[in-house]
């Protein structure tokens, strides 16, 4: 079948739609990775050797392949060679301390390992316990069999396997650098609506600068392969070299994180580089300032598209912010075939303009926690006709127009005297401060009140506000219970892979004295 006919179909593989664009499209640019790259054909093939290399040893329908490694091209097609071989692949993040790894490497059972040397030297205290093969992607001797050596020799071709709607097609793990990681089973179906979109197309040339483990990546990342577009790879992301990379191959779409955007836009050349070849901007994964926003629209040609959803699944929204320029407050209204409810402490839904936790579902769910079904259950809940929703843990509210605004994550709100504080209010309002860049508000303990807000805040270059200044500042402009009992100034905000403020973090390094306010 050509692309268009499989593309036609309720389900399909993305391992078909690859190996009809090299039939269709064998020359066209599939992967560029700095001064290499593979074209579909290419592509093609590599994903029939590493397919056969995985079957070789024991790797195939319901296995898992796993893979921990910056990203590269080998990286981008061991993902591909994996789904061919009928394995889910399991990308791991290198973050990750070396007790987890192993913890992952054991819950997905993964008989091959891929790694590099960074990874490999992270988990020497434990390498006694990975049982899985290692296969070096960057050849280095230290993390195992050169890559090149593993591969299946030229001309190699992978037994054919049936691969359903609900089969998985990867599992990412959530938690990775504290706490128990949980793997987040997404399969086939699910993948093959994101690829179906038609958002990309064999015109697309898409930036891929945040990390090939990723959810957010990977719904940018894997619709352009199925499309026949062209992912340039970035093992790093930086913010000059994004651009220059940009201009360089005329990209079209990407998907970037927020603070990825301010780092952009805060750059003094930003306008003297030439991005009039984009189409279509992408942002996910963690809370987008309105300002930037706003300055994204007016000065980076092309649109702009705000993804919320999880991991895990469940409904989504969108917010095309180009359409919508007084709704960047919001993270949009829910996509097509998404149902997005709020719901009470006790599981009922609640009114229109009232808040409550988010819950989603559509057809892009994972099928659970893999080997954890307690906590699968957990993130469930059930409406009174029966239909199946994922949990977001997620604070919102709908306006009159039906566009979401998150208040915050559950766990972040703030309990303070019996009385909700939101710390998104209060972040919104420090960003107003000339002087201040950024901000985090988390509730610590306080013997008075129970929790107390708390303000982590960085300033802007040259800037010489101080804590005092700005606690004055902002607690003449909230209301009595949202005040603050301290400001702490701090250099840069803690952050995971994506993006996200680790504000855990940050509430358990708090020393000061708000503690017995």
């Amino acid at each position: 079948m050509t692309t268009e006919e499989l593309m036609a179909q309720d389900f399909g593989t993305l391992s078909a739609l690859i190996a009809a664009q090299g039939r269709d499209r064998p020359t066209h640019l599939a992967l560029v990775d700095g001064e290499r790259s593979v074209d579909y054909a290419g592509l093609n093939t590599l994903m029939d050797r590493i397919a056969a290399a995985l079957q070789r040893d024991g790797v195939g329908p319901n296995e898992a392949a796993a893979i921990c490694a910056t990203t590269s091209l080998e990286y981008a097609a061991v993902f591909m060679g994996a789904l061919r071989a009928g394995a889910a692949a399991a990308p791991l993040a290198p973050s990750s301390t070396a007790d987890s790894l192993v913890m992952m490497l054991n819950d997905c059972g993964a008989k091959v390992f891929f790694l590099d040397a960074g990874v490999a030297a992270l988990l020497e205290p434990v390498a006694d316990q990975i049982t899985a093969r290692r296969v070096a992607l960057d050849g280095s001797p230290s993390a195992g069999v050169a890559f090149e050596d593993w591969l299946a020799p030229e001309g190699a071709a992978p037994q054919a396997v049936e691969v359903g709607p609900n089969d998985p097609f990867n599992i990412i793990y959530s938690s990775g650098t504290t706490g128990t990681p949980k793997g987040i089973v997404q399969p086939h179906a699910m993948r093959w609506g994101q690829v179906r979109r038609g958002i990309y197309s064999v015109d697309a040339v898409t930036m891929i600068s945040t990390p090939l483990y990723s959810n957010t990546t990977l719904v940018s990342f894997l619709p352009t392969l199925g499309n026949g577009g062209t992912a340039v790879l970035m093992p790093k992301f930086d913010a000059e070299k994004f651009l220059k990379l940009s201009a360089q191959h005329r990209a079209t779409h990407a998907m970037l994180v927020p603070v990825q955007y301010r780092r952009i836009m805060e750059r003094p050349d930003f306008d003297t580089y030439d991005l009039s070849s984009f189409v279509l901007k992408f942002s996910t994964s963690a809370p987008f300032s309105p300002e930037v926003k706003a300055d994204v629209l007016r000065r980076w040609p092309g649109g702009l598209i705000e993804f919320y959803g999880m991991t895990e699944g469940g409904g989504s929204c969108m917010l095309v912010a180009h359409e919508h320029p007084d709704k960047l407050h919001t993270v949009g209204q829910p996509m097509n075939g998404h149902d997005i409810r709020l719901i009470d402490e006790d599981g009922k839904e609640v009114p229109q303009g009232h808040v409550g936790e988010v819950v989603g579902r559509s057809g892009a769910m994972m099928v659970g926690y893999h080997n954890q079904p307690g906590k699968t259950r957990d993130a469930e809940w059930y409406s009174p006709d029966g239909l199946r929703f994922i949990r977001t843990g997620d604070v919102g509210r709908f306006d009159e127009d039906g566009f979401l605004t998150l208040m915050d994550r559950k766990k972040d709100m703030i309990i303070s005297g019996g009385f909700n504080i939101y710390p998104s209010d209060m972040e919104l309002e420090l960003a107003k401060h000339e002087d201040v860049l950024e901000s985090a508000v988390v509730g610590v303990p306080s013997d008075r009140w129970g929790e107390t807000p708390v303000a982590y805040v960085t300033l802007r270059p040259g800037k010489t506000a101080t804590p005092d200044d700005i606690k004055t500042w902002l607690n003449a402009r909230v209301g009595k219970t949202q005040r603050l009992a301290d400001v702490v100034l701090i250099d840069n905000l803690p952050r995971s892979h994506i993006g996200k403020v680790l504000k855990k973090d940050l509430r358990d390094s708090y020393k000061g004295p708000a503690l017995t306010a």
